[in-house]
């Protein structure tokens, strides 16, 4: 199964469905099921808006915390820019710059927390037996 790391608190933020495109420089022709990693390491340079959007979700670093099914992924243009701003919480948590890539995610469900390291890039988890032991 495909999973994606990301860092604390947008990986929490997405799996409580506030945050629904997760944003990257790099693109992907993947589209399905997805897991959500949060990686061990923690966002350090967060906006006084993503530190108040987060302040009561519970953060699981080192865990895979949920899933997604990642339809699409969009080249930024200034038209997409300007769509998405008409969502101040969902342009407040990703970088949105022309040239960058949103991923949009469907579908989110949160998981009972599995311990995993994760890797850069979308990276493979072969551990689907106990995955299906911890859908909440």
């Amino acid at each position: 199964m495909k999973v994606l790391s990301i860092k604390e608190p947008y990986a929490s933020l997405i799996v409580n469905n506030i945050k629904k495109i997760e944003t990257r420089s790099w693109k992907t022709k993947y589209r399905g099921e997805l897991l959500i990693h949060a990686s061990k390491t923690k966002e350090k340079n967060l906006t006084k808006e993503v530190v108040s959007i987060s302040k009561n979700i519970h953060i699981n670093c080192g865990k895979i915390i949920g899933k997604a099914n990642l339809k699409d992924c969009v080249y930024m243009d200034e038209e997409f820019i300007k769509k998405i701003k008409e969502n101040p919480i969902e342009f407040q948590t990703g970088e949105y710059k022309v040239g960058r890539y949103a991923w949009i995610l469907e579908d989110i469900k949160p998981l009972v927390p599995i311990p995993a390291k994760g890797k850069l890039n979308i990276w493979d988890y072969d551990g689907e037996y106990e995955l299906l032991n911890k859908i909440k």
